[in-house]
């Protein structure tokens, strides 16, 4: 789906987490960022991946890691998702789909035989100077922080 690969500048974006703080990739200069896409907070799929994260957040924190977790929720379902599973990380409530359409993974999509479209769970890792060190596209939510920190 995304055009994006290893080696591309990662878009520059600016948007607002689930308390309302701004966000912006010019926050990250100097850190490693994940920036992970998911379709929908509170669905199975995605509060599975959201609590991989969080159960290994320690090992993210550890190696120099920020991670930024991006649906096209609203602030308020994005704050009762953070709450209800203790997630440390930020939630971007991307209602827009200004950064979700910058990293291209937005499109169609089929799910349980009919089409429609929407976010293709997707995560970029990106470097300390901006540069996508690696693209996931076929995220095992089960096991997402290990695809991540290989």
């Amino acid at each position: 789906m995304t055009t994006l690969q290893k080696g591309d500048k990662a878009p520059d974006f600016t948007a607002v987490d689930q308390d309302g703080n701004t966000h912006k990739l010019s926050d990250y200069k100097g850190k490693k960022l994940v920036v992970f896409f998911y379709p929908a907070a509170n669905t199975p799929s995605c509060t599975i991946e959201a609590c991989n994260l969080r159960d290994n957040y320690s090992e993210f924190i550890r190696k120099g890691y920020a991670l930024l977790g991006v649906s096209a929720d609203t602030q308020k379902k994005q704050s009762n998702f953070k709450n209800k599973y203790e997630l440390p990380f930020p939630l971007l409530a991307d209602e827009d789909k200004k950064v979700i359409e910058a990293f291209g993974v937005w499109g169609p999509k089929k799910f349980m035989g009919r089409e429609f479209d929407g976010i293709h769970r997707t995560t970029f890792v990106i470097d300390e100077n901006g540069i996508i060190e690696d693209v996931i596209t076929k995220v095992k939510t089960k096991e997402h922080s290990s695809q991540i920190l290989k």
